[in-house]
């Protein structure tokens, strides 16, 4: 088989056009990749992936029948989209991989789903707006002791209090906050 342009093997040669010989053999590539895919909707995204390959390359011309570089095109793009998913795959089960931790034979997700992420944003927000309304000192105690983390006795000397003080205003703090945090 030769391409036009190539020397032709013998005068009575024929030449056939890529695309009237898709347009004949369509139904047969369709049938022939279902079966090899096992999906009928993969086959037709192949063969039309195989149009577009074939309209890029205008109108060219092939000598003999054709078929069997119109085949060949045909099973070179199955071939890449099959690599494609298996690199595909491969790619996201390591990323599946790096996301979770395997325990008891199942993928438990290392980050917390999306619905614990706004529901953390909706009780950090109710709890800054419980502290705002809280005296200064509780606040102050409270922040100091729980969310910079100082001992009572550190607190205590930072807010130039006893620590009996800052752990009873650290105890209104948390009493108002478990009162009004669902």
């Amino acid at each position: 088989m030769f391409l036009s342009g190539s020397p032709p093997r013998s005068p009575s040669a024929t030449t056939v056009s890529l695309a009237r010989l898709y347009d004949e053999k369509r139904a047969n590539l369709v049938r022939l990749f279902a079966a090899r895919l096992r999906s009928v909707a993969e086959a037709e995204d192949l063969v039309q992936d195989l149009f577009l390959k074939i309209q890029a390359l205008d109108e060219l011309e092939v000598r003999d029948d054709g078929s069997a570089l119109l085949f060949r095109m045909a099973n070179n793009l199955m071939l890449d989209r099959l690599r494609g998913q298996t690199r595909a795959s491969a790619r996201d089960e390591r990323w599946r991989d790096s996301q979770t931790t395997t325990v008891g034979g199942d993928q438990v997700a290392d980050s917390p789903s999306a619905e614990d992420v706004v529901a953390g944003r909706q009780r950090l927000a109710a709890m800054m707006k419980t502290l705002e309304a809280l005296p200064p000192k509780a606040a102050r105690a409270f922040s100091l002791h729980k969310l910079d983390g100082l001992s009572h006795a550190e607190t205590a000397a930072a807010m130039g209090i006893s620590r009996s003080a800052v752990e009873k205003h650290v105890s209104a703090a948390l009493k108002a906050l478990m009162g009004r945090l669902p």
